[in-house]
Parts: structure tokens; C-alpha cells; sequence
């Protein structure tokens, strides 16, 4: 199974290319794509031609996105929920299946507990797969670790 795992943001969209069976995830690519700033339909054409791109190149059986939650900015909720769209929009255009994975989820699969912050679950994403040593933005890793999850979920 070869999953198109995506951290949904308008500034910042974390990706990542993960395949195998839940017990050995392994990590084909990631990258943290940052839209230039700019027209609002530029940087949603900019998430919307990488994911597209991705799955052009990857060919991946499904795409894993977390679910929207909201939060105390409403301003960065409704960027983010344009981006996830634009990003199933995307996969729609490809017949690909979606896979939505809760803030919840992606801690229980990766530490074992769906209270665990963001630091235990960088933590954890080593220990899971084979992650070549360079710097990580958070968005990058929060893909790596939604790709983990759908692997995880069998679906």
C-alpha cells in the first residue's frame, strides 16, 4: 500500500510518500511546501499543483488528510479548510480514495496515546521508520505521521 499522506495548510503544506504494511512503514519522500505569498487562488493553485504532481510522480493507492479541527483563529481555520479543497479536489480529479485521519488518530497510531503532544509524536516517527538525517519543518512531519496512521487503519 503506498499512501500520499497530507498535513493541509495554506502557508505551510506538509507531504509525504509512505508504502508499506502497518508493522514496516517506509518513508519514500517528504517535503514541506511553502505557497509563495500572494494572491489567494495562487498559493490554492500552488497546494493543489503539488499535491497533483505528488500523485502524478508517487501513483500512491490512496491520499491521507487530517480532518479539520478549529481553533481560536477562525482566519487560519478557513485558510485551511480552502486547502484541504483545493488538495481534494486533487484527488478527485485522479479517482483516488481519501483516507481522514483526526489530530487523535495520528497520536494514538504513532505514540499509542491520542492525548500526545506534538514533540512525542516527532519523537516517535524515527523509531518508526527510516528517516534520513535533515532539518523538518512540523508540517513535514505531521504528514509523515498521518501516512503512518492510514497504513495503520487498513482501509
Amino acid at each position: 500500500m503506498r499512501i500520499l499522506a497530507i498535513d493541509p495548510g495554506y502557508d505551510r503544506l506538509g507531504i509525504a510518500v509512505v508504502e508499506g504494511d502497518p508493522s514496516r512503514p517506509s518513508l519514500l519522500w517528504s517535503d514541506c511546501i511553502l505557497p509563495d505569498k500572494g494572491a489567494h487562488e495562487e498559493r490554492l493553485a500552488c497546494v493543489s499543483r503539488a499535491v497533483t504532481d505528488a500523485i502524478a510522480e508517487y501513483a500512491p493507492n490512496a491520499l491521507a488528510i487530517e480532518t479539520l479541527f478549529f481553533s481560536i483563529n477562525k482566519k487560519t481555520a478557513l485558510g485551511v479548510a480552502e486547502a484541504r479543497g483545493a488538495i481534494l479536489a486533487a484527488a478527485g480529479l485522479t479517482s483516488l480514495s481519501v483516507i481522514e485521519c483526526s489530530p487523535q488518530q495520528v497520536k494514538l497510531a504513532v505514540t499509542g496515546h491520542g492525548g500526545a503532544d506534538k514533540t512525542a509524536v516527532a519523537r516517535m516517527i524515527p523509531k518508526l521508520l527510516s528517516l534520513p538525517k535533515r532539518k523538518r519543518l512540523d508540517d513535514e512531519l505531521d504528514a509523515i505521521a498521518i501516512g503512518i496512521t492510514a497504513l495503520a487503519s487498513g482501509r
